[in-house]
């Protein structure tokens, strides 16, 4: 794995996904497509959250505490428990972006890591390099749901213009 190249990776995407929740409003930051779904403020307190709780720390598990057990998450739950909904996008985002820095920081600082190092997770092994390959997909996903977030409010604002010409989502 060309680290270096991931970690320019993560950078950028940690640029997309910030870019991305620029210029809303609040109504806009709180806008759910569905009320199952997620706003861009509850994406964005769970990517702070899962940046400072779960990725960097289970890969450390996994690298300098073998054996040991991970601390208990709650992404999901995390949502309505920690009123993501109700948080400032901008320092939330913020928050993120500081997070991220640190991560990188700290992945800079392993050097080349035995990727094939396992470790035990609650649903059952994974080795280093799943786990940061999996940290580096993560984003990924959230910058299609925020995507997807964008395109309806975009839909939603030029109402009752239609947007076919652009077109097909």
């Amino acid at each position: 794995m060309d680290l270096p190249r991931q970690l320019e990776r993560m950078a950028s995407q940690a640029e997309a996904i910030a870019s991305l929740t620029r210029s809303l409003t609040v109504d806009e930051a709180c806008y759910r497509i569905e009320e199952s779904s997620w706003s861009v403020v509850e994406v964005m307190g769970h990517l702070l959250d899962e940046e400072r709780e779960d990725f960097r720390v289970r890969l450390d598990y996994i690298l300098h505490r073998p054996g040991e057990p991970w601390p208990p998450i709650n992404p999901q739950g995390w949502v309505t428990e920690r009123r993501y909904r109700e948080r400032d996008l901008a320092g939330t985002v913020e928050g993120f972006l500081a997070e991220r820095g640190r991560s990188l920081a700290w992945l800079r600082g392993l050097g080349e890591p035995e990727w094939c190092t396992e470790g035990q997770a609650p649903f059952g092994v994974i080795s280093a390099g799943d786990m940061f390959a999996s940290w580096v997909a993560h984003d990924v996903l959230h910058l299609r749901q925020l995507v997807k977030l964008r395109w309806a409010l975009t839909v939603r604002a030029l109402e009752p213009h239609a947007t076919r010409y652009a077109g097909d989502w």
